[in-house]
């Protein structure tokens, strides 16, 4: 009866699985772990800084004092070096707001640690403008496990680029997985081992349907997970996005408000930007102030409409030195492609479908991190088989050899 060896395209499928895998799968570990511990990171970071996150309003229609009192009493809890550079609103009246200071420089840096050269926030209650709580960032849990994520703590262009790759060929695993999973053939004895996991069998057994079998459930949505990740580690893969959505070429027009040099400074343009802002989308549930990053440069004012997504904004401009209104970038003039890469973020931390959305990209995220395990796992059995076969082979050959 002949042998029924497998195709070249199979033996090609298997052999990139296997060798990109182990090349990939240290890194696919870390990366999915860690956007594992991500996920919840809001829910948890309000538990645990809720005494810094949180105000009682001292009565029903208080009002919040002017945003360039609040920014000035942050200020000086931060210090002169420690520019206020964004600043965070919310329209709940029991949020406190946050004012951050931020500044990174990567040009020589090989590390995280290095790139950035501040990183913290001060929050102050609305209210009385009394400072109730600081965070270093560069110490803090969620923030460190976020960096692991994004460049495994290495500065962005050395990290990002291996995280980028690792993701690209995590992706081609994924294809070639579901393709080595595929049944031969779509029958009730078939179904059974490719859909279920059998709990009751040896444990080599059980890990090999872990490996395939949960990659099989998951692989949509690690699909998803891959490709938005993608997004983030290349510029390439972004504007491929980006044509894909718009099905067009063209870049889409970027405006740059400049305040005006010349002009005489008014008495509170930074509150009158928050102002206006409010009053243009008094429906928003936050508002993410930028500072000017120069003496041109506009103060930038994002509406975010939904408490915690961030594609569905729009954002407005005002000149630093008057507070007058230089224009509005809103979402719904955008086009699909701007659109797509907008909600990219959303979409990767799942928040974009809500608390269950992220409760899937927990799980997926789980799976993934133990897929390189498993696959680890089946990959050494099988090395351990085939090396106790040769020996097997030679002692055989051994015994039949003719004695000189």
């Amino acid at each position: 009866m002949p042998i029924n060896k497998k195709s070249k395209v199979n033996r090609v499928i298997t052999w990139l699985h296997l060798w990109l895998g182990l090349v990939s799968g240290i890194i696919v570990f870390i990366v999915s772990i860690t956007g594992c511990l991500f996920s919840f990171q809001k829910e948890i970071t309000e538990m645990t800084h809720k005494k810094e996150l949180f105000v009682t309003p001292p009565t029903k229609d208080a009002e919040f004092l002017p945003l360039s009192v609040l920014k000035e009493k942050a200020q000086t809890a931060l210090g002169s070096k420690e520019p206020v550079t964004y600043i965070t609103t919310y329209a709940r009246p029991d949020r406190s707001w946050e004012f951050m200071a931020y500044k990174e420089d990567d040009t020589h840096a090989i590390t995280f640690a290095q790139s950035v050269k501040y990183y913290e926030s001060v929050f102050v209650n609305p209210y009385t403008g009394s400072i109730i709580g600081r965070i270093d960032y560069m110490h803090n849990f969620f923030v460190i496990v976020k960096y692991i994520h994004w460049s495994l703590l290495l500065s962005t262009p050395i990290g990002q680029p291996i995280v980028g790759w690792s993701t690209l060929i995590f992706v081609i695993m994924l294809i070639t997985g579901i393709i080595m999973w595929w049944p031969k053939k779509w029958d009730k004895k078939h179904k059974g081992r490719s859909f279920k996991i059998r709990w009751k069998a040896k444990w080599k057994r059980v890990n090999y349907d872990l490996h395939n079998v949960l990659g099989f459930y998951t692989f949509i949505i690690a699909l998803i997970l891959g490709l938005t990740g993608m997004v983030f580690a290349f510029k390439w893969f972004q504007a491929t996005v980006y044509v894909a959505g718009s099905l067009s070429t063209k870049t889409p027009t970027i405006q740059n408000f400049q305040s005006d040099t010349t002009a005489s400074y008014t008495n509170d343009p930074l509150s009158t930007a928050l102002l206006e802002a409010k009053n243009t989308y008094p429906n928003a549930k936050r508002y993410f102030v930028s500072m000017p990053y120069s003496n041109k440069a506009a103060i930038n004012v994002i509406a975010y409409e939904h408490k915690e997504v961030y594609y569905d904004a729009n954002t407005l401009y005002f000149d630093q030195y008057t507070g007058k209104k230089l224009g509005v970038d809103t979402y719904q003039k955008k086009n699909n492609g701007e659109k797509l890469i907008l909600m990219n973020y959303d979409i990767h931390v799942g928040a974009i479908g809500g608390l269950i959305g992220k409760i899937i990209a927990f799980l997926v995220s789980l799976v993934c991190a133990s897929l390189p395990i498993t696959g680890f796992l089946i990959w050494l059995k099988r090395k351990k088989k085939k090396a106790k076969k040769t020996s097997s082979r030679k002692t055989i050959d051994d015994s039949l050899r003719v004695p000189q």
